[in-house]
């Protein structure tokens, strides 16, 4: 089947399968930051912004996607013009191996957008959903505060 969305700002028209999550296609189609973790939707590392609200992509149709707008990692900033989010991420060093950061530099976007002077709480409900194998959530927790405040200074 043929679906018609935007991805990262720009109309797109893919071919998928019915039975095909939303991570199987934006991967194939070369958005590799959207990563594939626990394929249930309980690990965070799969998230985009659908509508602009955080969903797992591992558990949402391609399909579900036709005629919506979705924002990966990818469409929110570059190696050369990173996003506020994603600074602050680099520079409270909150990346350790980088598999759960793409999902949890989306899920701060959200909440950024929706609340853009969170508290410790908000930003720990907000990375509940984030399940980081290498170490705690400090560093994340610094990232996501020190961006609300770099973006409210903008």
């Amino acid at each position: 089947m043929k679906i018609s969305l935007t991805v990262n700002g720009l109309p797109v028209s893919w071919e998928c399968e019915p039975h095909e999550f939303l991570t199987e296609v934006l991967r194939r189609e070369g958005l590799i930051g959207t990563k594939r973790g626990c394929e249930q939707g309980d690990c965070g590392a799969c998230a985009v912004l659908l509508d602009g609200v955080e969903v797992p992509s591992c558990i949402v149709l391609a399909a579900q996607a036709d005629g919506h707008e979705v924002l990966t990692i990818e469409g929110l900033g570059s190696f050369d013009a990173p996003h506020p989010i994603q600074r602050a991420f680099v520079d409270e060093t909150a990346i350790q191996c980088g598999y759960c950061t793409p999902g949890m530099v989306i899920a701060t976007k959200a909440l950024l957008d929706e609340n853009p002077t969170p508290e410790v709480g908000d930003v720990r409900e907000t990375l509940a959903g984030h399940v980081c194998r290498c170490t705690g959530y400090v560093k994340p927790i610094k990232a996501v505060l020190t961006a609300a405040e770099k973006m409210r200074a903008e």
